[in-house]
């Protein structure tokens, strides 16, 4: 299968997930050596759940399925650039490369702006919208230094 045969695939899914009445717009698969490891929809609505993005459920299920944390070697198709969420979730399961249709604008067009998002991240905790405070605690550090302590952590 060719880049344009993945992508398709991960349209059609978006397309399947909207026909089905399942969720929103988008679909997203994973590919490691020519193969489907993963794949994810919209799951937003019919879940309840803000972070069931395609990205999110195809990185979940291609995780599971190679028994590994991270996508190393692996391709990701989706049928959208990724929202700032799952930009974030690319990075951190560290794929060789992302293959995405529509851009953020497109997908702004029919109703799905995160560029509000965008805006928030540029800006001090201090003066977001939803407001975020920093509370001082004396054990703030414990968690990382029992981490780095730990002779069994896994380093990602």
């Amino acid at each position: 299968m060719t880049h344009q045969d993945f992508l398709q695939k991960a349209i059609q899914l978006a397309v399947d997930n909207v026909k089905n009445n399942q969720g929103g717009p988008f679909g997203a698969i994973v590919v490691k050596d020519g193969e489907i490891v993963g794949q994810g929809v919209n799951r937003v609505t019919t879940h309840n759940d803000p972070t069931a993005h395609a990205e999110i459920g195809a990185i979940r299920d291609a995780c599971k399925n190679l028994q590994h944390f991270q996508l190393e070697d692996c391709i990701i198709y989706t049928s959208c650039e990724p929202c700032p969420m799952c930009f974030g979730a690319i990075y951190w399961a560290r794929p060789k490369k992302v293959y995405f249709a529509c851009t953020k604008q497109e997908a702004a067009k029919a109703g799905f702006d995160d560029q509000f998002i965008y805006d928030e991240l540029a800006i001090s905790y201090e003066q977001r919208k939803i407001k975020m405070e920093r509370l001082s605690s004396p054990e703030k550090l414990s968690p990382f230094q029992t981490w780095m302590k730990s002779s069994e952590r896994v380093e990602y």
